[in-house]
């Protein structure tokens, strides 16, 4: 038996007859205390009756409008944005519903028909929303048991896609690059940087002298300290500072989202790259520093990721770098000492 709080209520978690029960108290630990020792009694002397109240119906629509209340004030900003998007096609699929008349029969339907004409990435994320959004209800205290639980899945065919650039490749889209761009994916491909985190780059998180940038506010709502190399430096302190982001336009304020996705998508065309995206640029950073030696444990700190699992994909590179690889093993097996592999440099 146990009480914990989840956002600003307590609950109490115990199991009765095999069956795990949690009851949402109110803001308030000491009652949450309360109960629990009152159902430990009430076990003990076998007078626990399992009486509970049905949750109150509540319209899918209502429910989502307070979970997109909770979203907006603890998630980010663009992950709001993205939720918003998708909870308007959920609202529309369960339109009239009860949160508690929707099954896992609804939500299987709605998977088949999201699947055709859908990637299995995008479907994937959209059910993820959702089975959050049941999570939460049943966390609330509207609804007993989530209908999006573990009979419902995500579906298969899901591959980590990790496109970058060589360092050939690398230049020859920088040179294609519009003057105003150029500085902007040199910084990604070097740092790592997200988009979102060059873009809004303000300069008194550079610090020149240490050769540091501080980002606090990213993916993870973490701070990120990202070392510099010699190129993002000296490009650095080279640039004028006409306003307080590091990258701004004429009007002192950061570059639209937009205007960077037609330039850099111009650039591509001239330099014939397809399937590429500016954030696969955060990729060839990560890529590049792997077949370079990199440990894996570095590139994760680097990237910012939690967990290594993520950092993983890159540990599969391109056949021609591994095929180059493996011939190492000609000074192996002959006694004689191994070629060091070459650092890339993709300032060159």
């Amino acid at each position: 038996m146990a009480v914990y709080q989840r956002g600003k209520n307590w609950y109490v978690d115990f199991s009765f007859k095999g069956q795990r029960i949690r009851e949402s108290i109110g803001p308030s630990r000491r009652n949450a205390e309360k109960v629990i020792a009152k159902r430990k009694t009430e076990i003990f002397e076998n007078k626990y009756l399992d009486i509970r109240k049905e949750p109150a119906p509540v319209k899918f629509h209502d429910f989502a409008k307070e979970y997109l209340a909770y979203a907006k004030t603890n998630k980010k900003a663009s992950t709001f944005s993205r939720e918003l998007a998708i909870m308007r096609g959920f609202d529309k699929e369960f339109e009239g519903k009860n949160i508690q008349e929707i099954t896992s029969w609804h939500i299987e339907t709605w998977k088949a028909k999201r699947k055709k004409g859908h990637e299995p990435a995008t479907v994937n994320r959209e059910l993820a929303l959702l089975k959050n959004l049941f999570f939460k209800a049943v966390e609330w205290g509207r609804l007993k048991d989530t209908p999006a639980g573990r009979t419902v899945k995500f579906l298969k065919g899901v591959t980590s896609r990790v496109r970058y650039l060589m360092p050939e490749e690398f230049r020859l889209v920088l040179d294609n690059c519009e003057d105003f761009l150029k500085p902007i994916v040199t910084f990604a491909v070097h740092t790592g940087m997200r988009q979102g985190e060059i873009l809004g780059l303000k300069w008194e998180k550079v610090n020149l002298e240490q050769g540091i940038i501080t980002i606090l506010d990213t993916k993870n709502s973490e701070r990120k300290d990202i070392p510099m190399d010699e190129t993002v430096r000296a490009m650095l302190e080279g640039m004028p500072r006409k306003s307080k982001f590091v990258f701004a336009s004429d009007k002192a304020r950061p570059y639209p989202r937009m205007t960077i996705h037609y330039a850099f998508h111009r650039a591509l065309d001239k330099s014939r790259i397809t399937d590429f995206r500016f954030h696969d640029l955060r990729h060839t950073f990560a890529s590049n520093l792997v077949m370079a030696g990199v440990k894996l444990e570095k590139v994760q700190k680097l990237m910012g990721h939690k967990m290594i699992s993520m950092t993983q994909r890159y540990a599969h590179l391109a056949p021609g770098y591994l095929a180059e690889s493996v011939k190492v093993l000609d000074g192996v097996m002959s006694q004689n000492p191994p070629h060091k592999e070459k650092v890339v440099n993709l300032s060159q």
